[in-house]
């Protein structure tokens, strides 16, 4: 038997950011012209690229169980609109404070903070509404139910609003490593799990100990991918990055890096990696795009 093909992470990343962007466009450019600047607020803090990391990773895992991309366009969809409203509010004065996004001037700059807010509000519940329409999206009502639920405690006070809280409350005193990590499986890594776990469930194929093992993956990448965030705040330059480099230090944030030093911070990563990784053991050659999504998320440079 033929070993399969080497599987090309950078085509399958460029396939998924193009798809998803289409997505993205199509249901934004359909919005009816109620409020248009609101609308163009919503388009401006949605459509201007980014890694898009959540539904590549909502894509890598209905993958994973061997399923048509089409089958995870709306939640891939929903879990990036939940990922972009909360740029537009940690960008707002009154969190971070921050100027840039993705290169280009944040929400509240380019249009003002209550456009800002509101667009993110919008965002939020256009998320939910597209996930809970039962004409765009294939699976039973249980399994809509199921994923809905998800991403709302992704999304909400048991997830990554209660992380950006904790985040908030923890600029200027020392956390501990156990408590950033608890800060950040909530404010980072909360999203990217639901992601995963979105994509299987989209197929109606996982079992219980799958949605498990891709759970504890997914925690894995998630923490993985704050520690690398940390190191690249430290490292990187404002151009690379799209958004302030030092930002962090700047505010007094805790980070990977403060707690452990930067080479204490890189052998966190990749510890994190192999951990995510090894999680994977029972899956075959079809989750190859998780796999090499984790080494990815330790090796980027912005």
């Amino acid at each position: 038997m033929n070993s399969p093909a080497a599987f090309d992470l950078d085509a399958f990343m460029e396939q998924c950011q193009q798809r998803i962007q289409s997505v993205l466009t199509t249901q934004l450019d359909t919005l009816p012209p109620l409020a248009v600047n609101l609308r163009k607020a919503m388009q401006y803090a949605c459509l201007q690229g980014g890694k898009r990391v959540r539904p590549l990773l909502v894509y890598a895992g209905l993958q994973a169980f061997g399923g048509h991309q089409a089958r995870a366009d709306v939640a891939a969809c929903a879990i990036e609109l939940m990922h972009c409203y909360s740029l537009v509010h940690d960008d707002l004065p009154a969190m971070d404070d921050d100027d840039l996004r993705r290169g280009n001037p944040t929400v509240h700059i380019a249009f003002n903070e209550a456009t800002a807010i509101l667009a993110g509000d919008a965002l939020q519940s256009l998320a939910f509404r597209l996930l809970s329409d039962p004409s765009t999206m294939a699976v039973s009502d249980t399994t809509r139910l199921r994923m809905i639920n998800l991403l709302a405690s992704a999304g909400g006070y048991e997830g990554m609003v209660a992380g950006q809280s904790i985040d908030f409350d923890a600029v200027g005193r020392t956390l501990t490593l156990t408590e950033l990590e608890t800060m950040h499986r909530l404010k980072t890594g909360a999203l990217i799990s639901a992601s995963v776990r979105l994509g299987a469930m989209a197929t109606e194929r996982a079992s219980e100990s799958q949605l498990a093992a891709l759970h504890r993956y997914s925690e894995y990448i998630g923490l993985a991918f704050q520690v690398q965030d940390d190191i690249l705040d430290v490292t990187s330059d404002t151009a690379t990055l799209g958004k302030t480099q030092g930002a962090d230090e700047a505010l007094n944030k805790p980070t990977y890096v403060s707690l452990l030093g930067l080479e204490g911070a890189r052998t966190k990563a990749a510890e994190l990696c192999n951990g995510a990784v090894a999680a994977l053991d029972g899956f075959d050659h079809n989750a190859e795009a998780l796999r090499q999504i984790a080494h990815y998320i330790v090796e980027r440079r912005h």
